[in-house]
């Protein structure tokens, strides 16, 4: 029996409620949109629903305008992986603004695959 696709897609994207990392609730959409204003603790990102695929790994990818590390070189990317617990799963992938604001603004690109496939992707553009 051929195996069935997994099917991922985007629930919600903007401005969340403040997250909690250990909790099991994923935070609450405040407002859809991709421009979000650069304010400290500002939530924004996306909730992707994956269907079809537990026992998989998502991989996932934060881009960032070249925030510096504390020598002033440009960070890498925000990556990580996350298991596909259930076969109706949720899963939250986003940031916080912290302090200094300044070198948060820009474009932010937010990527999750699946498989080698890109099956989400939004751009935020954070402003003052």
């Amino acid at each position: 029996m051929a195996r069935r696709k997994p099917i991922v897609t985007i629930r919600s994207f903007g401005i969340y409620s403040q997250w909690d990392a250990e909790a099991k609730e994923l935070p609450q959409i405040q407002e859809f949109t991709t421009r979000v204003k650069a304010e400290l603790d500002v939530e924004f990102g996306l909730v992707v629903n994956v269907k079809r695929a537990k026992n998989q790994t998502l991989q996932y990818w934060i881009y960032h305008p070249d925030i510096p590390d504390a020598d002033g070189q440009p960070r890498p990317p925000f990556d990580g992986e996350v298991f596909v617990r259930t076969n109706d799963w949720d899963f939250f992938l986003g940031d916080t603004i912290w302090e200094p604001i300044h070198d948060k603004l820009g474009d932010w690109r937010l990527v999750v695959e699946l498989e080698g496939r890109v099956v989400a992707e939004k751009v935020f553009q954070l402003f003052v």
